[in-house]
Order: structure tokens, then C-alpha cells, then sequence
């Protein structure tokens, strides 16, 4: 008969209803294609750092959509019933997958943080993933991918070539990584949807 406490057992049974090793192989997946691409880009022939942009946008919109997806509760009426607050262990969870992906997404992409390099790449994850908490709070986390996904193919295709101005705002994921107002605009997604998160948690869902 085992001897070892319940409570010890918990984060195991936490990582487990929520897939988290599927999203980490996952999420490392898409660092390794995304630091494929990156170098790949750089070695051609009259590189233009801008060239690195279907990089910088697309790379961090899968891991936002692969974190929002973890957020789903197999059982959570137990969740609901369960003894002791949900609001850290949802934080948590957040930040442990956001951080590492960051990291690592970061160092897929070599050389000018000032153009379209390690600035864009990491405001671009938490800005995205920051929306994909929110949604997974409102429209629940197997949908969470959806308004990232349409809103950053939008911005893709209607974004002026010339950043700042009002587009730093609207068009946040173009910008070059100084763009202050679009850090300002990534960073308040990612706290409005953290916070969203962790209060509300990921919606319930059937089926």
C-alpha cells in the first residue's frame, strides 16, 4: 500500500489531464521548423531581413495555439469541486509553457534584434498567447487558436509596408521589434488574457 501523501500526487495528475508532454514535443517541433526557416531564409541570396517576417508571425501564432489548447480541463467539474485555489495553478501553467517557448523561439532566430529578430519574435508569442488565453476563457481552449489565427492572417495581408503610425497598434505582429506601442499592445494582451485565465479558467466544454 502506498505510503506517499495525495497531495503529492497532484501535480503529476495535473500534467497528465492536461497533455502537457504532447504540447511540449509539440511546441518543440515548432522551434526546430522555425529555426530551420530562419537560417534557411538567411542564407539566400540577397537576404532582406524583412524576408524573416512569415517567420516571426507565423512560428509564435502555432505556439499560442498550442499552448490555448492545453488549457483544456478533461474533468472540470472535478476542477470546479476540487479543495484549494485554481487561479495559481492556471498562472503556472501559463508562464511555464509561455517562458520556455519564448526562450527558445528567441534563439531560433540568428543575428539584427533590431529588425525582424528576437524583440518581434518574443512580443509576437506573448502577444498571441496573451489572445489565445483569453479565448480559451471565453470560447473555450479547443477554439482558442481561432481569433489569433484570423486576426494575425488579416493583419499579414493588410499591413503597410512602412511600420509605425497607427499600424503599430492595429498591426502589432508586422512591426519590427523596437515598435514600442506594439510591445504595449502585446504585452497588455498577454496580462489581460493571464488574468482572464486565471480567474475564469479555460470555458467548460462538451463533447
Amino acid at each position: 500500500m502506498s505510503t506517499r501523501p495525495a497531495h503529492a500526487s497532484l501535480p503529476l495528475l495535473y500534467i497528465r489531464s492536461r497533455a502537457l508532454p504532447l504540447t511540449l514535443a509539440t511546441l518543440t517541433g515548432i522551434v526546430l521548423v522555425a529555426t530551420w526557416a530562419a537560417h534557411w531564409l538567411q542564407d539566400q541570396p540577397y537576404f532582406d531581413h524583412t524576408a524573416r517576417v512569415p517567420v516571426v508571425v507565423l512560428a509564435p501564432l502555432l505556439a499560442s495555439a498550442a499552448i490555448g489548447t492545453s488549457l483544456h480541463a478533461h474533468s472540470d467539474e472535478l476542477d470546479r469541486t476540487a479543495v484549494g485555489r485554481w487561479w495559481p495553478r492556471r498562472l503556472l501553467h501559463l508562464l511555464a509553457l509561455t517562458v520556455p517557448a519564448a526562450g527558445a523561439l528567441a534563439a531560433a532566430v540568428p543575428g539584427h534584434p533590431e529588425a525582424f529578430g528576437v524583440p518581434a519574435m518574443v512580443r509576437n508569442l506573448l502577444g498571441a498567447t496573451g489572445v489565445a488565453a483569453a479565448a480559451a476563457a471565453l470560447l473555450g481552449a479547443r477554439l482558442s487558436w481561432l481569433p489569433m489565427t484570423v486576426y494575425g492572417g488579416a493583419v499579414y495581408l493588410a499591413a503597410p509596408r512602412t511600420p509605425g503610425g497607427a499600424a503599430a497598434v492595429w498591426a502589432w505582429p508586422m512591426q519590427p521589434g523596437p515598435q514600442e506601442a506594439a510591445w504595449a499592445v502585446a504585452v497588455t494582451a498577454y496580462a489581460a488574457g493571464a488574468a482572464l485565465l486565471a480567474v475564469r479558467g479555460a470555458r467548460p466544454e462538451r463533447g
